[in-house]
């Protein structure tokens, strides 16, 4: 399954379409420190992924995309959420920042078997609902059907609340056999259950304590604007669930900043909850990684700022793996030969 992923920020989406049985012929991303960080993790663990283009998409579209016609089974990315999302002003396709039609162009040029991107739930609500009717019609005359579904990460595993619009598309005569992957029949673990090793890797003692009281799934991990703002976990809502996990919102730590035995922490002797942010431990980048379903060997570029950006604005992993799994049966199933797509759908 040769794919081009587009918006490929740190690799959230590439790496569970890897693990999904995707070969990478091409990833495009702007972000210089995201770049960085796929160039060294392709390198590092030997993924055999093909080039890092760290520049335009627009720009890639027009100037590169042909030289890929045809030899292209999935064309896949995460375009930018900022037009549909709720904490912005949704402008939608009156946004600069929308790239729907930058991806509808590559995947006219290059004609590969499958599309797969992915935005925010705000996407699917009824205010859009004429935008993606005008998404669908597009690829509907180049000869695909497509369909969203909003997906929640915690279904797959994730210890996180991350609902995320999804959408496939596949040559018309050909959709009939995509199907959504089925949910994970077990319950993911909470933010205790998936950080307490972490947690007490220098040596609190209280960590066991605090991890019986992180006992649900993470809210919606944010990145940030690259505007303004640095790396916290979120607005008021979501500081306040943290909270309510004995998680300490306010900031990001660095990967060194773990709990010591010296730390208080929220349990007193007597049992009592301390209270206080000050007593309530941080979240590491390599913490909020995890809950992001990352694995544990990806490294980010740049400072914890960006590091953090990366991270938060990721597709989590094992959604995508989930998503590339179906997509990859149905290739198999027809065996599609992407010449003979090209000249059909001409």
């Amino acid at each position: 399954m040769r794919t081009i992923e587009i918006c490929a920020g740190a690799g959230g989406q590439a790496i569970g379409l890897h693990m999904a049985g995707a070969e990478h012929v091409v990833l495009v991303e702007n972000d210089r420190h995201a770049c960085e960080t796929l160039e060294n993790n392709n390198r590092t663990h030997k993924l055999n992924w093909g080039e890092v283009i760290c520049g335009d998409l627009e720009e890639f579209v027009e100037k590169q995309a042909e030289s890929y016609r045809g030899q292209i089974d999935l064309v896949a990315g995460g375009v930018p959420c900022p037009p549909f999302s709720k904490a912005g002003k949704q402008l939608g396709g009156d946004d600069e920042r929308d790239l729907f039609p930058a991806a509808l162009k590559l995947v006219e040029i290059v004609r590969p078997t499958a599309v797969m991107l992915e935005n925010v739930p705000g996407l699917l609500e009824p205010k859009f609902a004429a935008y993606r009717k005008e998404l669908k019609a597009r690829l509907l005359s180049l000869g695909y059907e497509s369909e969203w579904a909003e997906l929640q990460a915690s279904d797959f595993g994730v210890s996180q609340l991350r609902p995320r619009a999804v959408l496939v598309a596949l040559p018309k005569q050909y959709f009939p056999l995509f199907e959504w992957p089925e949910h994970s029949k077990e319950k993911p673990k909470s933010v205790g259950e998936t950080l307490l090793d972490l947690m007490e890797s220098k040596g609190w003692e209280g960590a066991a304590n605090w991890a019986s009281l992180a006992n649900d799934v993470a809210p919606t991990i944010v990145g940030g604007s690259k505007k303004h703002g640095g790396p916290d976990l979120g607005p008021t809502r979501a500081k306040r669930k943290w909270h309510s996990m004995h998680v300490n919102g306010h900031r990001i730590g660095k990967n060194d900043e773990v709990p010591d035995k010296s730390f208080r922490g929220v349990l007193s002797k007597d049992g009592t909850i301390r209270e206080g942010h000050e007593n309530m431990p941080l979240l590491t980048l390599r913490m909020v990684a995890r809950l992001q379903g990352f694995p544990d060997y990806w490294e980010f570029a740049g400072s914890k700022t960006h590091a953090y950006r990366q991270i938060g604005n990721a597709f989590p992993p094992p959604v995508a793996e989930a998503v590339g799994r179906q997509i990859k049966s149905v290739l198999s199933k027809i065996n599609v030969d992407t010449d003979y797509f090209v000249e059909a759908a001409e």
